[in-house]
């Protein structure tokens, strides 16, 4: 058989851990016929299924019929992109635009001779989005990997406008912590700060263990062990499934937690490590001589106080690699990164 699990980033493996309830949540709201929310910020560190969960949301809109779903990059001129996507994947709206609109400006559809072309995006967008509307069908768009860009930030601006205008398009975007609140933060974005984030938060230990019983055949006490060696962080759940799987073993060998090491290393790990700030790795230096401790363990182990510990703090929690969810108490939340720190430590 063929290892169901997948370390690829992007992909749905075929031992994905489905966030049904929150896939689900995002569904019936885009699908209500009173829509309160018309765009969604789903945010994590790297690692937690963001691209996963919204290739699940757009395949599942992709299936019914009343929903067009339109792919862009934050990088991309975002607003005329999504316009040539609409004319040339929806066949009525290209029928509809070499019809009544001369968009030759964009490079898009027929030249009708007896209109002027549109040189406006924004007046373009809104005339297409309105013959959208009279068939009743509503256009969500979906942007990985979302970052600050004068693209985006326009594109965001007109989207208020759209949505004011009770026009039927829908956002969801998927970003790193400090990507989408570098746009949050952006000048004249309020609506977007305000817009749902949702934060992807670790699976279930419980789906974990009994997946890894299912997939692996190993024992309740291995497979126990195994699910909270990844705290539930999507990537360890595909990376200790892929050598546990491969190593044709019962139980955890030094191999497979070496494989599992070099594997969040190389594809996560040093990524993270090298955007931290030297002060933000001297304070994990201390917090990884054990899995938990106090504030006051961490301020007498480094001599600060708190007022110094406070934004290396917030700015540790916000990028998911420490959790400080219980008052005077900190503790690693990614699988694996005390050892992570101390090897770096060693060389």
């Amino acid at each position: 058989m063929k290892n169901p699990y997948a370390i690829s980033f992007g992909r749905i493996p075929n031992q994905y851990i489905s966030r049904d309830i929150l896939i689900e949540d995002v569904l019936d709201e885009l699908n209500s016929d009173i829509v309160d929310e018309q765009a969604f910020k789903i945010t994590g560190v790297r690692g937690t299924g963001k691209t996963v969960t919204l290739t699940a949301i757009e395949k599942k809109l992709r299936e019914e019929k009343n929903w067009i779903v339109i792919d862009l990059k934050s990088n991309s001129d975002v607003l005329n992109d999504l316009i040539a996507n609409l004319y040339s994947e929806v066949p009525f709206l290209a029928t509809y635009v070499d019809a009544n609109l001369n968009l030759s400006a964009f490079g898009i559809g027929v030249n009708i001779s007896d209109k002027k072309p549109t040189i406006s995006s924004d007046v373009a967008i809104k005339k297409i989005l309105r013959e959208v509307k009279k068939r009743k069908k509503r256009v969500l768009v979906v942007i990985d990997e979302v970052r600050k860009t004068d693209a985006i930030i326009d594109f965001i601006q007109e989207f208020q406008i759209l949505i004011r205008e009770e026009l039927p398009i829908y956002l969801i975007v998927a970003g790193l912590y400090e990507d989408v609140e570098e746009v949050e933060n952006a000048d004249g974005l309020t609506f977007f700060l305000r817009a749902s984030k949702i934060e992807m938060t670790p699976l279930s230990l419980l789906i974990i263990k009994e997946k890894y019983k299912e997939t692996l055949g190993i024992s309740e006490d291995v497979a126990d062990e195994l699910a909270k060696m990844t705290k539930g962080y999507a990537f360890a759940y595909q990376a200790f499934g892929k050598y546990m799987w491969e190593s044709e073993k019962k139980e955890i060998t030094g191999l497979v937690l070496a494989q599992v090491d070099e594997a969040l290393s190389q594809k996560v790990y040093d990524k993270i490590w090298s955007e931290l700030r030297p002060v933000e790795k001297w304070f994990l230096s201390f917090i990884a001589v054990k899995e938990t401790l106090s504030v006051n363990e961490l301020l007498e182990m480094t001599k600060k106080k708190h007022n110094e510990w406070s934004t290396s703090r917030k700015r540790l929690i916000e990028k998911g690699i420490i959790d400080g969810s219980i008052r005077g108490q900190i503790s690693l939340r990614l699988p694996r990164f005390k050892e992570y720190i101390k090897r770096h430590e060693d060389l």
